[in-house]
């Protein structure tokens, strides 16, 4: 199994250093993996004069699977467009065809008070956003910024085709089938004609899955609901700028966006996986990040990639174990509990692996 190691800027380097040790326990077990350290984001543009240089993309293409860090900071924002650091993750996963984005947010028992609501609100919140992502109108064209009547104009288009939103309802009604059978199809079609399709096609896709309770809900609803009375929720299915916000808003719910990995796939099962928050320069290399989320992601890779359930439950008992004895990073710290840094909780979930 050969795994492509992205490990990024600003704190993917000291969280993915994390996963891999992980990794490297399992190899040392007998798992047969291949790992191989690749450029991407600010770090590649530092190196190699772009985002996605031609190595990496041969590497990931050669990859059975991705594991990234975080791309990005303030240092690159004055960079042309086509050179900044986020330019490198919408090609990757452009060109490895990832258009389905699987985001858990699951909380721990452990955490609940680590929530920003209260416990009776979260506790028991388990739900999984599927986030269709390589369409929408962050790859829509016409896009751009020009000079109309003496003022510069910005403009993006939302488009979406059949095929593209029967392809994302299909993954979300299968695992909504591995869950409670309920889906949630999230769009904004009492306003965008690109959404009334979305809810017509996945409507239709519906009858493909009889035994899946199939519900709707406008956006805006959906993140009031999100924070009203989450729990309503099991799977979610929405296109790729909604599911951007409401997946980074049902983080929080879980008491902190370090907690929580992703997967992005492509038709079989290849995929990327990475936390979903940002790479967090202003405390990059203090030693004081939380690697759970990266970590929960290597989980996840073993679980849909590889089809290895045994392995991917076991780090989510260790990292759950290291929570239960009361190890916490300070985005997670509470009083009465052991505050560590990164490389001493990775140190806690190898000890319960």
């Amino acid at each position: 199994m050969k795994i492509a190691i992205l490990a990024g800027d600003g704190i993917g380097p000291e969280i993915v250093a994390q996963a891999v040790r992980v990794l490297e326990t399992l190899r040392s077990e007998g798992l047969k993996l291949e790992l191989e350290q690749g450029l991407l984001g600010g770090c590649a543009v530092d190196v190699a004069g772009e985002p996605f240089p031609e190595a990496t993309r041969t590497l990931v293409a050669e990859a059975d699977a991705v594991i990234l860090g975080a791309v990005g900071g303030p240092r690159y924002d004055a960079l042309p467009r086509q050179l900044r650091p986020e330019q490198g993750l919408l090609g990757i996963r452009k060109a490895l065809n990832l258009f389905a984005n699987l985001r858990p947010a699951v909380l721990y028992p452990e955490l609940a008070d680590a929530s920003t609501l209260k416990p009776e609100v979260v506790s028991g919140l388990d739900i999984l956003i599927v986030r269709e992502l390589t369409g929408d109108i962050y790859f829509g064209e016409p896009r751009g910024i020009e000079l109309r009547n003496g003022q510069r104009i910005g403009y993006n288009t939302m488009i979406y085709s059949e095929a593209e939103i029967r392809r994302i309802a299909r993954v979300a009604f299968q695992a909504a089938r591995k869950r409670s059978c309920r889906l949630c199809s999230v769009d904004k079609m009492n306003v965008l004609e690109s959404t009334q399709l979305w809810r017509d096609v996945v409507t239709e896709t519906a009858g493909e899955y009889p035994d899946v309770e199939l519900s709707h809900m406008l956006v805006d609803n959906a993140a009031m609901q999100l924070v009203r009375n989450p729990r309503q929720f099991d799977v979610v299915v929405t296109g790729n700028m909604f599911g951007d916000i409401l997946s980074d808003e049902a983080s929080m719910l879980t008491g902190s966006i370090g907690m929580l990995p992703s997967a992005s796939l492509d038709e079989r099962n290849k995929g990327l996986y990475e936390p979903i928050h940002g790479s967090a320069p202003d405390i990059a290399g203090k030693d004081v990040a939380n690697p759970l989320a990266t970590v929960l992601s290597v989980a996840m890779m073993l679980r849909y990639t590889f089809d290895l359930e045994e392995e991917a439950s076991r780090i989510e008992r260790a990292v759950k174990k290291a929570l239960a004895d009361g190890y916490r990073t300070a985005d997670i710290y509470e009083p009465g509990k052991m505050k560590i840094g990164t490389a001493a909780m990775g140190d806690a979930v190898l000890a319960s692996l």
